[in-house]
């Protein structure tokens, strides 16, 4: 199969998760970021600016564009990249530089901001800053996913991988949407053995919420203590009444449960949609690559829920 076909084949929403015009504004995005990496890696080894003009020595082979499909295949479905290889007609090690250089990229974009062209979050500050002004409420939640490597036996750190909830090594994350389910960060990412109000905390998120006191959030039961600290400020699910409670107060208890719960499910169709994504159903790759891959594909989520 010729590079040009592969490259039609490959570029099908199906395959790269993403529409072929939102694929065409991503590449015109990245190409420079991707041009000047490639400039300051080749000036820092070589130790001196270029001598030959711009164009000179050999070509890729693989293409920016190439480079990018590939990328997006692999966060797609965690294609093996040696499948990739045989597709465009090159060495193994050419798809993983290709994703190497590519997925960094994709992970430093930040999030889109619904109705607000060229603004993009990168950090949690970012998320309450933009809800202060805008009056936005937020829904927060962490989620986990398997992972396949931990630390070897006998090394530290191993057991903190060991999710007391999957009874699975995972990672956990935190996400933040609006009201609408559209993600406006994703991070804290975590082994799995925090619980998911210790991740957030290590993110200084109480002290945002001093920070910014206009900003309201709703939040699941794991969030409780946060929810006692400013009342005024996060919502957690009621508790649940005694044993002996009577009727109408078991009865309040569900309606209030209910109410609170459908207002928070848009943070969980939002982790759905993450999910669809085949590395974050159950990650097989090295661990040390998991956050990038988990922020790159939580971006590009975040472009099309954007738009809805």
């Amino acid at each position: 199969m010729t590079s040009s076909l592969t490259r039609i084949a490959l570029s099908h929403p199906i395959c790269t998760g993403i529409s072929r015009r939102r694929l065409g504004a991503l590449i015109a995005e990245l190409a420079g970021p991707w041009m000047a990496r490639q400039d300051s890696r080749r000036r820092e080894r070589r130790g001196h600016d270029r001598l030959r003009a711009e164009g000179g020595g050999p070509g890729h082979q693989l293409v920016f564009t190439d480079r990018m499909i590939a990328t997006l295949v692999v966060l797609r479905f965690q294609l093996p990249h040696a499948a990739l290889a045989v597709f465009y007609g090159v060495d193994r090690s050419t798809i993983t530089r290709a994703v190497h250089e590519i997925r960094p990229l994709l992970a430093a974009r930040g999030f889109t901001v619904p109705g607000e062209v060229g603004l993009r979050l990168h950090t949690m500050a970012d998320v309450f800053a933009y809800a202060s002004a805008q009056g936005v409420e937020l829904r927060v939640d962490g989620t986990e996913v398997r992972i396949r490597r931990r630390p070897k036996a006998g090394r530290p750190g191993r057991r903190a991988f060991a999710s007391g909830k999957m009874r699975q090594n995972t990672k956990k994350v935190t996400v933040i949407t609006d009201g609408q389910g559209s993600t406006l960060w994703t991070g804290a990412i975590r082994p799995g053995r925090m619980h998911d109000q210790t991740a957030v905390n290590t993110e200084g998120i109480g002290d945002l919420f001093e920070r910014y006191p206009t900003v309201k959030a709703k939040v699941d039961a794991g969030y409780r203590g946060l929810a006692k600290r400013l009342p005024d400020q996060v919502q957690a699910p009621p508790k649940k009444p005694g044993k002996d409670a009577p009727a109408e107060v078991v009865k309040a208890w569900e309606k209030a449960r209910k109410q609170q719960s459908s207002e928070r499910i848009c943070v969980e169709h939002a982790n759905a949609e993450h999910k669809q994504w085949r590395p974050l159903q159950r990650y097989i790759g090295r661990r040390e690559y998991y956050d990038e891959t988990r922020l790159a594909i939580a971006g590009l989520v975040s472009d099309r829920t954007a738009m809805r």
